[in-house]
């Protein structure tokens, strides 16, 4: 159980990427819990409490600064320490750049990066009194790497978590406290289903099948592969990590050409 008697904290742990976090963070012995704003939190907890005992959730906005510190006290006062946070909540609303008004854009910053910033300073005095931690904040190949049209207000979110995760590295590293970023490619998650319907409502599943043709790989990640590489930024595992960015993307941005002719 390589996260045996450490408490991880999980955003927007209901379901996609973040779901496959909490899933993996559970079979490897973490004491998980979620902070989602989505209503369905309370039966998702209690989906997962039938196969396992360690899995809490509160529900939250994590714009609501106040709330979340309320939060965290508790949680410290219940579990006694806090060892884990990963930053995993996001959105993303595709719309070109000058059609796009400022309540989008602002609800991209507001979520992305303030509320990851919110987040974060509620837990960190946990982590730094104890003189251990993990964050592992969720960015994107998109922002950082490459980027599509539409995309304008959500690469630049995803862009400002890596210089985020760089600077607070930096701060809390005397501390015992490691700061990593994940790049997600294409996952299979609600969020890319969403955006297979919106470009082709009639038949999203062709929309899928054309993304992993990018691929080389040749398929989308799952939430559990994910998983897999959040756990081992968490774990002792990867204790003389921090500061850095780990693309997950099956490839899709190692090709210099979609084609090549010859």
């Amino acid at each position: 159980m390589r996260l045996e008697n450490k408490v991880a904290i999980v955003t927007g742990g209901t379901m996609g990427n973040g779901l496959g976090i909490v899933k993996v963070f559970l079979q490897n012995g973490a004491d998980v819990i979620i902070l989602d704003y989505a209503e369905k939190t309370n039966n998702i907890v209690e989906e997962l409490k039938k196969e396992y005992d360690k899995i809490s959730g509160y529900i939250v906005d994590i714009r609501d600064k106040e709330k979340l510190m309320e939060i965290m006290q508790k949680i410290k006062v219940e579990k006694g320490h806090i060892d884990i946070l990963i930053n995993n909540a996001g959105v993303a609303k595709l719309e070109p750049f000058l059609s796009m008004e400022d309540k989008t854009r602002d609800y991209h910053f507001d979520i992305n990066i303030k509320g990851t910033w919110n987040v974060t300073k509620a837990a960190l005095p946990f982590m730094k009194e104890q003189k251990y931690g993990r964050i592992v904040n969720l960015s994107s190949v998109t922002g950082p790497m490459v980027a599509d049209s539409g995309e304008v207000a959500y690469a630049t979110t995803k862009a400002a978590l890596i210089g985020f995760t760089k600077g607070l590295a930096m701060e809390v590293v005397e501390d015992n406290i490691t700061v990593n970023a994940i790049m997600p490619g294409y996952i299979m998650t609600p969020m890319v289903e969403g955006i297979a319907k919106d470009t082709n409502a009639s038949n999203p599943e062709s929309v899928v099948k054309g993304i992993a043709e990018g691929i080389p790989m040749k398929r989308l990640g799952t939430i559990e592969e994910l998983g897999h590489l959040a756990l081992f930024l968490a774990s002792d595992e990867s204790t003389y990590i921090t500061g850095q960015g780990f693309v997950i993307d099956g490839g899709s941005t190692l090709p210099e050409t979609k084609s090549v002719g010859v």
